[in-house]
């Protein structure tokens, strides 16, 4: 079985967001630190299909887990 990974970056251009380094590093920096009970996917500040993307990638795709996964631990 062969698995892809995926980098912040890619994640960032699927949501739609800016996705150089910086503006990662701003966005994470602008919105951590989320409270330890908030799931990542709820996080107040993603548009609604944002969310779903997120909850999408978490149930369907291992290797696109990984990466939300790491998003998740940034943001908290």
């Amino acid at each position: 079985m062969e698995t892809t990974s995926h980098e912040f970056f890619e994640l960032f251009e699927q949501l739609g967001l800016p996705s150089s380094e910086q503006e990662i590093r701003q966005f994470i920096d602008q919105h951590r630190p989320l409270p330890g009970d908030v799931k990542i996917t709820e996080a107040p500040f993603w548009k609604p299909e944002q969310a779903q993307l997120l909850r999408e990638l978490l149930l369907q795709d291992a290797d696109w887990a990984v990466v939300v996964d790491n998003l998740n631990v940034a943001l908290h």
